[in-house]
């Protein structure tokens, strides 16, 4: 083969072929566009070799089997018909590589995802290891597709029709020893003899399909799969919310292979790959998709990271100890929690306990591996064995004098070297640091709660810290598991800047007469997870409204609540969740009764009459508010580009994926489109609804937030 080949054949004494996937120059394995000539010139040398016994399959990736297929070859195709002959090659090839007549065995190690399951799923056999590291699974659902390369007619004949739906529908993972109970892999085995234990599976006889259990034969029969069909197209759709057209066209394609046979099936999964790559709703998760990639190779600042061999938290509250668990756990940093109490510090080492004995529970992990990972966390209520701590981060209360003194401990008890990052939410990191002897070493790290779940964190700067500290921090998000946005030092950041407005705005509503039903559901259909009423809720009224008079503060009364409004709900005991009343009511710890809308709430805030507001209005009204701070983000260069801030709106408060973030999203509405439409809601609802500098610009020159913007914009 050529030397740049990604595949390369070798012919062992004992008459098996091993077919290594090694992509060049790439740290993870992806199926490209020349990989059909490469396999199909491998596949006939092996036909021509009639001594070989059998094939495996395996990566010359440390930690990666295949991750998928190059998303780019999808980019590059200019109508439904040429994505549809890319579907088609592609099952062409799998189809050559099950019809060898001696045994294939896929040796999984690593990430094993979507194309990747599907060249497995090709094989007549696989085997994979038990490490932490792999998982097999088809995401593509998450990039508005369905797998286009015959999975969504393999999986189900080998795991059995719920199995399949409910992997291809979520896009779920399953690590080794769930994969094995499935049926999808035939045997688990250490990393250290993968390839010897698939040899030996391959001089074996080529297995008879595999026999599904008596359940999954059960639910093939004809009335029992179209009740599975109604019953999950239901569920799915109540997700979906018509927003989503991949679910109504998986549930098609896999009708289509178990009711009419596999050759309809595969055509009809190779049309339907076709029209949902053309889909605006696909084009914009594949946005989100190379955004992020791009994110991953942006080390932030001009700097090489520091090293980062272990960490401090202060404060084991609730984010303090959610910070613990994932900086011990996801960073594998022996981390050491400080907390003025005892009390504190048990709070903080209890949640880690919780959530990695759930893990165990749920045959994730194993309680040696819980056990190892508890080990790396300590405590401590004074400053001792904290000396050579490479990072801290802050997580007590928002209050600037209390942050600056904790700044003073660790320059007086910490390394010269140490890194003081502050996880607050709306103080300003200048501030934070202003009494600081290192200011260089000072930047902020906002966390999402619930920390171990949210993906996204805001890495903030002030004007002094120095580019060493920022791709230092960067460097310890990815460490985290998380995606690092880099955004400026102003009041509320980014995220909570941008979500203040669209809260408000449900607030004004309910005051003029609309429901909690009514807005929540509203926006709920239009592709955020929850309402955000209920979001209010969720955080903590207490919490979530904090930051109100900071941005009220900074940037006018385009940020002022309903006047009383927050003040009677706050005055009323209404936090939210958390103490069972705020908008809803809530059951009592122990109770499965679900929230409901406290009808007192109405007159709490001195809401007017119902009004049967339209679903369109309450939407318009609370996205434009949004959409109208995003793009003054962008103009002040809060966000350094419209790629970051479409990131963090996503990743951060769940703007809708389909809709690509703010930024794609206006880009799609048009600028002109935007403005005319704020400016109708300012001249019936007042000023808050003026369009800012940024878009008033772009209207009159008819200019994108995306425009050539290939690299983030200089500070």
């Amino acid at each position: 083969m050529d030397a740049q080949s990604a595949f390369t054949l070798t012919e062992r004494l004992d008459n098996v072929a091993v077919i290594t996937i090694d992509e060049p120059g790439e740290k993870m394995n992806t199926l490209k566009a020349d990989a059909g000539a490469q396999v199909r010139e491998i596949l006939r040398k092996i036909r021509d070799n009639k001594d070989l016994r059998g094939v495996v399959i395996i990566s010359g990736k440390p930690d990666n089997f295949i991750a998928g297929a190059d998303i780019n070859m999808i980019g590059r195709c200019a109508s439904a018909q040429e994505a549809e002959t890319l579907a088609r090659q592609g099952q062409q090839i799998m189809a050559e590589i099950n019809a060898l007549p001696i045994p294939v065995v896929a040796a999984i190690h690593g990430a094993c995802l979507g194309g990747g399951l599907e060249l497995a799923l090709a094989c007549h056999s696989r085997i994979c290891t038990d490490d932490a590291k792999t998982a097999l699974g088809l995401p593509e659902v998450q990039l508005g597709l369905l797998p286009g390369s015959g999975g969504t007619q393999r999986l189900p004949r080998l795991v059995g029709l719920t199995t399949a739906l409910d992997m291809i529908l979520t896009g779920k993972q399953l690590r080794a020893k769930q994969a094995l109970r499935a049926g999808l892999v035939d045997e688990v085995v250490p990393h250290s003899i993968l390839l010897e234990a698939a040899v030996e599976r391959a001089k074996k006889p080529r297995p008879s399909a595999r026999r599904l259990p008596v359940r999954e034969r059960l639910m093939a029969g004809p009335l029992a799969r179209n009740l599975v069909f109604r019953i999950a197209a239901k569920q799915a759709e109540q997700k979906a919310r018509g927003n989503y057209p991949a679910i109504g066209q998986i549930f098609k394609v896999l009708e289509t292979g178990l009711s009419d046979g596999s050759s309809s099936g595969y055509a009809a999964e190779a049309r339907a790959f076709g029209e949902l790559a053309m889909t605006p709703q696909s084009k914009a998760l594949r946005s989100i998709f190379f955004a992020c990639t791009e994110l991953k190779k942006d080390p932030g600042a001009d700097a090489q990271p520091l090293p980062l061999r272990s960490a401090a938290v202060l404060g084991g509250g609730l984010m303090g100890g959610g910070i613990a668990f994932v900086t011990a756990g996801k960073a594998g940093l022996p981390t050491r929690i400080k907390d003025i109490n005892a009390k504190g510090i048990n709070h903080a080492l209890r949640y880690s306990w919780e959530q990695l004995d759930k893990k165990v529970r749920r045959r994730h992990i194993s309680a040696s591996e819980r056990d190892r990972q508890l080990s790396a966390i300590t405590g401590s209520t004074d400053y001792q064995g904290f000396s050579q701590r490479d990072v801290v981060i802050e997580a007590v209360f928002e209050d600037l004098a209390l942050k600056q003194q904790m700044v003073a401990d660790v320059e007086a008890h910490f390394a010269p070297h140490t890194i003081f990052a502050s996880n607050t939410s709306s103080l300003p990191i200048g501030d934070i640091a202003a009494k600081a002897q290192r200011p260089g070493q000072v930047i902020g790290l906002h966390f999402f709660s619930p920390v171990e779940k949210m993906p996204l964190v805001e890495v903030i700067p002030h004007a002094g810290t120095s580019p060493a500290t920022i791709a230092t921090i960067v460097k310890l998000a990815r460490q985290l598991g998380k995606t690092p946005v880099v955004v400026a030092d102003k009041a509320g950041f980014y995220v909570n800047r941008i979500l203040a407005p669209y809260i408000n705005e449900a607030i004004y509503l309910l005051k003029e007469g609309a429901t909690v039903e009514q807005i929540d559901e509203a926006l709920v259909n239009f592709g955020f997870p929850v309402g955000p009423v209920q979001l209010l809720d969720e955080v903590g009224i207490d919490t979530g409204t904090k930051i109100i008079p900071v941005l009220e503060a900074a940037y006018g009364e385009r940020f002022a609540p309903p006047a009383n409004a927050i003040s009677a709900i706050l005055n009323d005991d209404r936090k939210g969740r958390k103490n069972g009343r705020g908008f809803y009511l809530y059951g009592t710890k122990g109770r499965k009764s679900k929230k409901q809308p406290d009808p007192a709430i109405y007159a709490l805030i001195g809401g007017g009459q119902k009004q049967n507001f339209s679903a369109q209005e309450i939407c318009e009204r609370c996205v434009m508010m949004m959409l109208n701070e995003a793009a003054r983000c962008y103009d002040e260069q809060v966000v350094r580009s419209a790629r970051d801030g479409d990131i963090g709106a996503v990743f951060g408060i769940g703007f809708p994926p389909f809709l690509g973030g703010p930024f794609r999203y206006m880009d799609t509405l048009g600028a002109r489109e935007v403005v005319e439409t704020l400016q109708r809601l300012e001249a019936r609802y007042g000023p808050r609804f003026a369009p800012g500098d940024a878009l008033l610009r772009m209207a009159e020159k008819g200019q994108t937030f995306r425009a050539g913007e290939t690299q983030p914009r200089s500070e």
